[in-house]
């Protein structure tokens, strides 16, 4: 029964996408059609409009699929419009350039304008509809989580919190139980997620679950992520990996330098406004300092000051002690909360891409004194270490300011063993989404930020592979 109801969720998904998709694309044809594609195409106009649209759904599609824009029984309503404003608005903004060269003189601007409007409206109405017939049509499952790690009433809130419609969470359960209790339990269950198991527990598990054909997630261990950086082998009759190490490919490194250098300059270049009023107005709030040094570290423990907008009054940790942004910091000036806000105070790191210290795209690099307190406890934590630190990245795009140390380190050595110049330029065209989300420059708690301060990385540390 589980997979007839996969199909049937699936079948119900893809009717879903394609609504939207020829929503979208209808759209764009009847403005294309009555205004641009008669003052671009002097000859074979039907043929450059088929063209147009072929190239239109090329690019709307793959900018959906990116920004998962057809999700809509995964993420809030909210999210859903972003992203689909995102994919069109990026299909309509290239095919706009290509009308104005073909044509070799600007068109005006009125007719698409008022296409993306409608575009906005149809979306906004798909958005809400699906979501609605979704959460009436298709309940939540539900699910057991067997547990190895005491926080699991965090990462389940954090769970139900954002996906309730999904998971009907009905036991939490420690893997250490005797395995016919766990086991019985499982078969009362729609959904299994493994949270944080003991490594010989979880692939018993694992081998009954997928005897069994049941929907099951598992949080991954180090290890896990490492062997994605291997290559199959067939030297002999016993199968062989072979740890690639990619990053330090010579023409990998040449192609992402180019990228960050490129991408960098030309940032600098057309963000340039946006420097000189920032500067201005931290100047003119308080008179303090424009800039925030701090000592990092990036590629092989190599020690750089990193460079911001400064966002918090000055001297904010005078006493000498590190101490984590929290929610509602009053640290935070009313200048730094708009920068902070739209991550404007990140941009002057853009200097220290061109001078090669960071790159665009990497693990975010880490306080010297923090790295000294993850490693202690958390020796795989240096394996971030292994690249150069990003000014965006994994851990940045699908994580928030206040993630866990381990969690960082999961999501970053994802990047890492999976890098390559295409990833770099998928995870810069993320980085506009996230710009737009609020909760991923969510502060820690209170409670949180002393728990680290105390401990930092303690709980993590109980995870490492044996």
């Amino acid at each position: 029964m589980e997979h007839i109801r996969n199909d049937r969720e699936q079948r119900a998904k893809d009717a879903v996408a394609w609504i939207i998709t020829i929503s979208e694309m209808a759209i764009f044809l009847l403005v294309w059609m009555i205004f641009y594609n008669s003052r671009v195409f002097e000859t074979h106009r039907a043929a450059g409009a088929a063209v147009s649209a072929v190239v239109y759904f090329a690019i709307y599609h793959s900018a959906a699929m990116l920004y998962r824009a057809y999700k809509i029984s995964a993420y809030p309503v909210g999210e859903t419009i972003l992203s689909q404003m995102l994919a069109f608005g990026l299909a309509d903004m290239v095919l706009y350039i290509e009308a104005c060269l073909i044509a070799n003189r600007y068109l005006t601007l009125i007719p698409g304008l008022i296409a993306a409007i409608v575009q906005i409206l149809v979306v906004t109405a798909w958005a809400v509809g699906a979501k609605t017939w979704f959460i009436k049509k298709i309940p939540p499952r539900k699910t057991l989580v067997i547990y190895g790690r005491d926080d699991v009433e965090e990462f389940c809130h954090k769970l139900e919190r954002k996906y309730g419609h999904l998971f009907d969470i009905t036991e939490k359960i420690s893997c250490r139980l005797p395995v016919e209790e766990q086991l019985a339990k499982i078969n009362e269950n729609e959904t299994v997620l493994l949270y944080e198991t003991a490594y010989g527990i979880r692939t018993g598990l694992m081998t009954y679950l997928v005897n069994e054909k049941k929907t099951f997630y598992i949080t991954p261990r180090i290890s896990d992520i490492v062997i994605q950086g291997f290559d199959k082998r067939h030297l002999i009759d016993t199968p062989l990996l072979k740890y690639q190490y990619a990053k330090d490919n010579r023409r990998n490194c040449f192609s992402k330098r180019a990228l960050d250098l490129a991408v960098s300059l030309t940032g600098l270049l057309i963000l340039s406004p946006v420097v000189l009023i920032t500067m201005l107005a931290i100047k003119l709030e308080d008179g303090g300092d424009i800039f925030f040094r701090q000592k990092r570290y990036t590629k092989d423990w190599k020690e750089f000051q990193i460079l911001k907008f400064r966002s918090m009054v000055m001297d904010a940790e005078k006493d000498g002690k590190a101490r984590p942004c929290t929610a509602g910091d009053d640290r935070i000036t009313r200048v730094g909360r708009i920068i902070r806000r739209f991550r404007i105070d990140e941009i002057p790191q853009l200097f220290n891409v061109v001078k090669g210290d960071m790159s665009i795209v990497g693990p975010r690099p880490e306080r010297v004194e923090h790295v000294h307190a993850y490693v202690k406890e958390l020796p795989e934590f240096a394996y971030r270490l292994r690249v150069k630190g990003g000014l965006t990245g994994y851990a940045q795009i699908y994580g928030k300011y206040n993630t866990s140390a381990y969690d960082k380190l999961r999501l970053d050595l994802l990047y890492i063993e999976n890098q390559s110049i295409w990833m770099d330029l998928k995870m810069i065209l993320l980085t506009i989404k996230v710009l737009f989300i609020p909760e991923s420059t969510e502060g820690f708690s209170e409670e949180k930020s002393r728990r680290m301060h105390k401990r930092t990385g303690k709980a993590e540390a109980q995870l490492r592979d044996e």
